[in-house]
């Protein structure tokens, strides 16, 4: 008689399964053929645009060339698994073992009480923590290579490290096997529905669905705080948001995203977003709204976008409000051009900016992180011949490059629940906006990667020329509140750092907890998530030293920023209503270049 308490396994039903099996594999062989048809005929499929064959073959020939050294990494490895044998077996006699590898704090790939509570997958979620760590050390450790190569072999290691972990594969991951058992298998069959919707979608290239993007419209659930469109051209709109507070600072507030993303990262919700914030403290607030760039902008320079930029902007905000003086932000890439639209201003003795705010922004790109491994040459050259042939890059492209800095939670986690789980993904504002990509105009992108990436000329004075402007950064004199994130692996806090070095005026730095996103987006709360870090006096050479000096603060850093801006607000005046100077409303925030895709 069976236990009614025990979960049935349910058997799915014959003929359904043999109709699926059949339509997947009509979709499937369309799908190749497709493929197939869109190849070109004489690729031999042996092209490396990555540059990282070259970068492999010179490590195993710096490697092989010391055979000492590969022995006893040889022997450290079988001494781990002798220690881990030990303790898998003291286990399955029932005793007590303390674990030989452990998964790093905030790997959520082994979170299952399986992998710890059942021995056979403590033991294979401990054999693999110990090979991926002995296999990214010895790598790491080889020596005679320079930089660039050392940086690309770590990180396609750690690539290849994350690929082949076993939550990534049905038989080796205790969850997929019991939502296989628990559904008779439909997890599978509905996860390869979800991997051939997938492709089709990405016409034959991969693009894994990362949020319920039928949750989210944009003005209706994100992107929703109210305000008007009042000044628009060819690469932006610029948005003013109505007032919720009776008197505002005299001075408008200015804020240039990055257009390698969309504006509303700081308008997602009523409860996270910025600009909602910002308002109820009583500024007066504009945004630029890049466009979605076509073809039809290929030929749109760094120059273009900064005088039909910021440059535009203050001369629009000096007709809407009558106010020729405003504080600025600039985020990201907003925040590099910003800098540069800076020092040109300098030069033209233009000073209607007061203070400016970045937020991980790097100027100095010395030390890029990881996403210099996608800087070299032939990269660069492979990009270019891309981007001139479609007249931009793909946004695509560039959501691939940065999901790969975080692979297990941005690739990986995505395969295993919709692939192997047979899941759809959770309605998640900031995964919405981060599926929605922007292109690149190639003249303006080929421009910043070469001169700033690879070449670092903005930190040089005169090493790039604006309008016939030779730009020094040095010249910059405001007074400037710099935020940088802890975990950012896009700008890393220690190379944005660098700028307070570069900038004459009074600089405040802050160090906020978590990335590039979340250390921005984190809201005054009732319950705070993240902290920050705050150091009085002109911040040192060292940024190790800043921080070791530096004073600690629970909560958001909006009211640090808050209380920073006051000072430069101008004083108070009645609120002004979008449309009521002499820009007239366009039409409602958030406009109609934020709502265009990159697929359109």
């Amino acid at each position: 008689m069976t236990d009614s308490s025990e979960k049935k396994v349910s058997t799915p039903d014959p003929v359904e399964v043999s109709q699926a099996m059949t339509h997947i594999a009509e979709r499937s062989q369309r799908l190749v053929m497709e493929f197939l048809e869109h190849q070109d005929p004489n690729a031999l499929g042996l092209s490396d645009p990555l540059n990282i064959g070259k970068a492999f073959m010179d490590m195993t020939s710096k490697m092989m060339a010391d055979p000492a050294k590969i022995m006893k990494a040889q022997m450290d490895l079988w001494q781990a698994y002798m220690t881990l044998w030990q303790s898998t077996a003291s286990r399955m006699l029932g005793g007590t073992a303390q674990p030989v590898a452990t998964s790093a704090q905030g790997d959520r790939r082994f979170k299952d009480a399986a992998w710890n509570e059942n021995v056979v997958f403590d033991y294979i979620k401990q054999s693999y923590l110990l090979t991926a760590e002995w296999m990214q050390r010895t790598v790491h450790e080889v020596e005679g290579l320079d930089d660039k190569t050392r940086r690309k072999v770590d990180f396609y290691t750690k690539q290849f490290a994350d690929a082949v972990a076993p939550s990534n594969f049905v038989m080796t991951n205790p969850e997929v096997l019991r939502e296989t058992i628990e559904s008779g298998g439909e997890n599978l069959l509905k996860g390869l529905e979800n991997l051939l919707e997938d492709l089709e979608r990405g016409k034959g290239k991969l693009s894994i669905k990362m949020v319920d993007e039928d949750a989210f419209k944009i003005g209706e659930n994100v992107a929703t705080t109210p305000g008007k469109v009042v000044f628009q051209n060819d690469l932006m709109q610029l948005i003013q948001y109505s007032p919720t507070t009776e008197t505002v600072h005299r001075r408008p507030l200015l804020i240039v995203p990055p257009w390698i993303n969309k504006f509303y990262i700081l308008d997602l919700r009523a409860k996270n977003s910025f600009i909602r914030w910002a308002v109820d403290q009583g500024i007066t607030v504009f945004i630029v709204s890049w466009v979605n760039p076509d073809a039809e902008l290929a030929a749109k320079t760094f120059e273009d976008y900064m005088l039909e930029g910021p440059l535009a902007a203050l001369d629009a905000i000096e007709k809407a409000t009558g106010e020729r003086e405003v504080n600025a932000i600039g985020y990201c890439i907003g925040g590099t051009l910003m800098a540069s639209t800076l020092a040109y201003m300098t030069a033209k003795k233009d000073d209607r900016i007061k203070s400016i705010t970045f937020f991980t922004t790097m100027v100095d790109f010395t030390e890029a992180g990881e996403l210099s491994v996608f800087i070299d040459e032939e990269q660069l050259g492979a990009l270019e011949d891309r981007m001139n042939k479609d007249g931009y890059l793909d946004g695509r492209a560039m959501a691939t490059t940065f999901n790969m800095l975080r692979a297990n939670d941005l690739i990986w986690s995505f395969v295993v629940n919709n692939y192997l789980m047979g899941k759809e993904p959770f309605p998640f504002d900031l995964l919405y906006w981060n599926s929605d990509s922007t292109r690149m105009p190639a003249a303006m992108h080929s421009f910043y990667l070469r001169r700033m990436y690879q070449e670092n000329k903005l930190v040089e004075p005169g090493g790039i020329t604006l309008c016939g402007v030779p730009i020094d950064l040095t010249t910059v004199k405001l007074p400037t509140f710099m935020l940088s994130t802890r975990e950012d692996h896009i700008a890393p806090w220690k190379s944005t750092y660098a700028a307070t070095q570069l900038y004459k005026g009074p600089v405040k730095f802050v160090l906020a907890m978590s990335g590039h996103i979340a250390g921005v987006v984190n809201p005054p709360s009732d319950k705070p998530k993240y902290g920050y870090w705050t150091k009085s006096g002109r911040a040192p050479k060292d940024p190790e030293k800043w921080l070791a000096g530096a004073t600690a603060h629970e909560g958001s850093w909006w009211p640090e920023w808050k209380a920073w801006l006051d000072k430069h607000g101008g004083g108070e005046v009645p609120a002004r209503v979008p449309g009521d100077g002499k820009l007239k409303a366009l039409e409602d925030a958030p406009g109609s270049y934020v709502a265009v895709k990159a697929g359109d």
